[in-house]
């Protein structure tokens, strides 16, 4: 018997999902599933899937899952997180504004606004190498104002010149970051130097690599290498990364308007509340045969 699975498209300045609505039906998921859905030739494409479930908590509206197109489960992702209040309002889940979301680190606030923007209060943010994690030990260190960084030998080969040994400022916001500053985020190496320091051994969880270019106190260009999806056009926790790394550093101030190669996000941090704005578009809405997906898709290698 198929398995018809309903799943809307959706985008947050470009970063694109699959969302499903594990709230009105019960849904399998595997990482085998999840890969089928996210490819790009042969099933809908994402560099997402997110699921709305019932929430586990009292403090919660909703429990709200992370699925990198690679199929691994991930904590947090904030342009997700804008797509997932502007699901649950078309879909008639609730009419509840600001939503309570339930992540596996904790509740966010999410707000709809009258223009159609969405805010969404990222929750934790630490700079403890520990929080992400990375071992940081053995590593030569430097201070950028208040910003801790770590030289990072690299031994893969065909890296850029002087990329070799790269500073890098670490943070989490509810997931793993690095943030390399660069001169020009379109002749950056992210396409060589991200898969090298996604897939770290010092990232005990892999790591999502940001290329910031500060173009003012209050402007930003980014660039996101995301840990199981490649580049994608935009990420939000990873702007929020690289907003709250370049205060840190002395160079932005908020608000900070951070230009991503699919749109803009308007990050605010007072150094407690960390707030991220941007836009959420449905593209269209659908039903696929799941296990036939599946089934279609080439094996590993191939």
């Amino acid at each position: 018997m198929s398995k018809l699975w309903k799943f809307s498209k959706m985008h947050g300045a470009g970063n694109d999902f699959v969302v499903l609505d594990g709230v009105r039906a019960t849904l399998d998921i595997t990482p085998e599933r999840i890969r089928a859905l996210a490819d790009r030739h042969r099933g809908v494409g994402a560099d997402q899937v997110l699921v709305v479930e019932p929430a586990s908590r009292a403090d919660a509206d909703f429990r709200y899952r992370i699925f990198n197109a690679d199929g691994s489960e991930v904590e947090h992702c904030g342009n997700g997180a804008r797509c997932f209040v502007r699901y649950v309002h078309e879909h008639g889940l609730s009419a509840r504004n600001p939503l309570r979301a339930e992540i596996c680190t904790g509740v966010i606030l999410l707000e709809e606004g009258p223009d159609g923007e969405v805010t969404v209060n990222m929750g934790s943010t630490s700079f403890l190498p520990g929080s992400l994690p990375f071992d940081a030990s053995g590593l030569a260190t430097r201070q950028s104002g208040e910003d801790t960084q770590w030289q990072l030998p690299l031994s893969a080969p065909g890296l850029p010149q002087g990329w070799q040994q790269p500073w890098l400022s670490v943070v989490s916001v509810s997931n793993p970051h690095t943030v390399l500053r660069v001169e020009d985020v379109e002749t950056a190496p992210v396409e060589q130097l991200g898969p090298v320091l996604e897939s770290h051994p010092r990232f005990a969880r892999r790591v999502n690599v940001g290329f910031l270019q500060v173009t003012g106190p209050h402007e930003a260009r980014l660039r996101v290498y995301e840990r199981g999806a490649g580049e994608t056009l935009a990420c939000g926790s990873g702007a929020c990364a690289a907003v709250v790394t370049g205060i840190r550093q002395g160079d932005l101030i908020s608000p900070v308007r951070v230009q991503t190669r699919g749109g803009v996000l308007t990050i605010t941090w007072d150094g407690q509340q960390l707030r991220m704005t941007g836009p959420a578009v449905t593209v269209y809405h659908g039903e696929i045969d799941i296990d036939r997906l599946v089934a279609q898709q080439l094996p590993a290698g191939c």
